[in-house]
């Protein structure tokens, strides 16, 4: 199996964000979430969103996904959305960032097709993080599930504990528990481990390379392109 991963501006791309969109919603009801601010599809006029796809290269299916969306004043970022009726701290917590300076990594999803290979949210997770310095960030931010937590630390996330109950609420349903994080170095990611780092830096050094990644289905090839399109201001 061949497989492009590959940034493009979502306002740019309508057929690549489209498949994307329809990709995670399947992989949210899947799960018995309909209502969550990361399927709000309002986003996709946002022209500082960057969408992070996992394509077969031999069908153009978007096998897996996420996006970068920068914070502006007509464009609050989801996890705002999410917690300010949870917790309304998040509005002064905010407050400091002029536009562009922050933004969240949201909406990531892979099929079990690319997971089957080896290639899960980990590869999504890295790939997010290795790009950002192109953008010219303050800081990261994003929400984490319980089963995804312990791979956003491993990359540089920290818990903002000072938001909802240590740092978590019940979210996007009762029972269900989200973590608000953030990345305050992100050329250094101080906090992340070792062998993370070590990664996410050849990421950023390569920027655009092939590799093969073995999983249990078998071998994968994998082409990145991780040059990001110009923001637009």
């Amino acid at each position: 199996m061949k497989v492009k991963v590959r940034i493009v501006k979502a306002i740019d791309d309508v057929e690549a964000t489209e498949k994307y969109i329809y990709g995670h919603h399947k992989v949210l009801e899947s799960y018995g979430i309909t209502k969550v601010t990361s399927a709000d599809r309002s986003w996709a006029l946002n022209p500082q969103v960057y969408l992070i796809l996992f394509e077969s290269m031999d069908d153009f299916r978007v096998l897996g996904g996420g996006r970068i969306q920068l914070r502006t004043e007509n464009f609050p970022l989801p996890f705002e959305t999410a917690i300010k009726d949870i917790d309304p701290k998040i509005i002064p917590y905010m407050a400091d960032f002029k536009d562009y300076e922050v933004a969240e990594y949201c909406g990531l999803w892979n099929s079990r097709e690319v997971a089957g290979y080896g290639i899960g949210s980990i590869y999504l997770v890295r790939v997010g993080i290795a790009i950002l310095p192109q953008l010219r960030l303050k800081k990261l931010f994003g929400l984490s599930s319980p089963v995804t937590l312990s791979i956003s630390k491993s990359v540089g996330y920290e818990v903002i504990k000072s938001l909802g109950d240590n740092g978590s609420f019940y979210y996007p349903k009762e029972g269900l528990i989200a973590t608000a994080l953030e990345i305050v170095d992100i050329e250094n990611l101080p906090h992340a481990t070792d062998t993370e780092r070590e990664y996410i830096f050849d990421l950023r050094y390569k920027m655009n390379f092939n590799t093969v990644e073995s999983g249990p289905r078998g071998k994968m090839e994998l082409q990145f392109e991780l040059q990001i399109p110009k923001p637009s201001v």
